[in-house]
């Protein structure tokens, strides 16, 4: 059973956004009071729809044990009873998974990166073949999608395609795609009418924020000297030289181009500020690298989560044993939500059984 402490936590909370949302906030408070109110809304229904249904049946409960119940009133509380029991079981589950731990990234857009595997010119092609299936499911959703770079296949397709997609809810849904994909299929190129098996492989990482280059001042120790070089009386008599040590990195920087101390702090401060954004892009290209190693293995053909069998008209995702006959769907994108809908109930059941293994321990 849930605490009820904690639903009615979350109820007072959901209350409270609302009312100062209505009351009027400024810009920032408001993006961030909006985006908590968003997350919150989903929860806040399932609780009060859990809820309603509990009071309802116990007040059914109590028409039927009353002794001065009318016999076809207590009747018909008795017959409503099973079903709204029933519907009680449903919204308990439906709260269960309100209630799970949300992957911060779900509501990002994604980096998508498309890579020929084992196969040569047909995995360039196959490569190819998947970015179209996502362009078309993007299409279907109403999501964008914004080529980064692409290196085009030597017989058509892509060795590398590299993309951006931006809507709501991109990262939830596309970060189960990640992984290698096999197809099965006769290459245009065969002339013996052989299948071949050919592998790509897909990462999907989650769009990162831009990069917060705020700069605590504690973190900066700044020292003033008199300037260098030539100059005649004035660089040697002011102080106007700045150097700027940022603590956390051992970044230093130092600036005595000015005569004006404040317009050498200002211009030291630009260099600090593009030194430190090069330096988390880096972090980030570091961090992508090791995420997409994890996700695609080494693309051979025996590492896959799905395989696409145009012969058999099949698509089979062997993570969850499903197999769909309808490929043509699936490679137009119109058919993928029914890969991707089981996978996610899947990595749900999987959540909630944890949750209750944890509860339990």
């Amino acid at each position: 059973m849930f605490p009820a402490e904690k639903l009615d936590l979350i109820l007072r909370r959901h209350e409270e956004i609302g009312h100062r949302l209505a009351e009027g906030v400024d810009s920032s408070a408001f993006s961030a009071l909006s985006r908590e109110l968003a997350e919150l809304e989903p929860v806040a229904v399932a609780i009060r729809a859990f809820r309603d249904l509990e009071h309802e049946i116990a007040d059914l409960e109590q028409l039927a044990a009353d002794p001065q119940t009318d016999a076809e009133m207590r009747a018909l509380a008795e017959e409503e009873l099973p079903g709204l029991k029933g519907r009680l079981a449903g919204a308990e589950h439906d709260l269960k998974l309100a209630l799970l731990p949300r992957d911060a990234a779900d509501e990002k857009g994604a980096i998508l990166e498309i890579r020929a595997g084992t196969g040569g010119d047909e995995a360039a092609l196959f490569a190819g073949d998947l970015f179209r299936m996502y362009q078309r499911y993007a299409e279907h959703r109403g999501w964008t999608m914004e080529l980064i770079s692409a290196s085009e296949g030597t017989a058509g397709g892509f060795k590398e395609i590299i993309a951006q997609v931006r809507g709501k809810g991109v990262f939830a849904r596309l970060k189960f795609e990640r992984g290698a994909h096999r197809v099965q299929r006769v290459p245009v190129t065969e002339t013996q009418g052989r299948i071949h098996t050919s592998a790509a492989t897909v990462a999907v990482l989650p769009e990162a924020a831009e990069v917060d280059l705020a700069i605590n001042d504690a973190d900066l120790r700044i020292d003033t000297m008199r300037a260098g070089g030539a100059g005649g009386q004035h660089v040697n008599k002011t102080e106007s030289a700045i150097r700027i040590t940022h603590i956390p990195s051992g970044l230093v920087v130092m600036m005595q181009e000015e005569r004006s101390q404040h317009r050498n702090k200002a211009k030291a401060m630009d260099v600090l500020r593009s030194r430190l954004f090069d330096m988390e892009r880096q972090k980030l290209a570091d961090a992508r690298a090791a995420d997409r190693k994890q996700q695609v293995g080494s693309g051979d053909r025996s590492e896959r989560i799905r395989t696409y069998n145009f012969p058999q008209g099949r698509v089979s995702d062997h993570r969850i044993n499903l197999t769909l006959y309808k490929i043509d769907k699936v490679m137009e994108g119109e058919a993928l939500d029914e890969i991707l809908d089981p996978l996610i109930a899947d990595h749900q059941a999987r959540l909630l059984a944890e949750t209750e293994e944890g509860a339990a321990a």
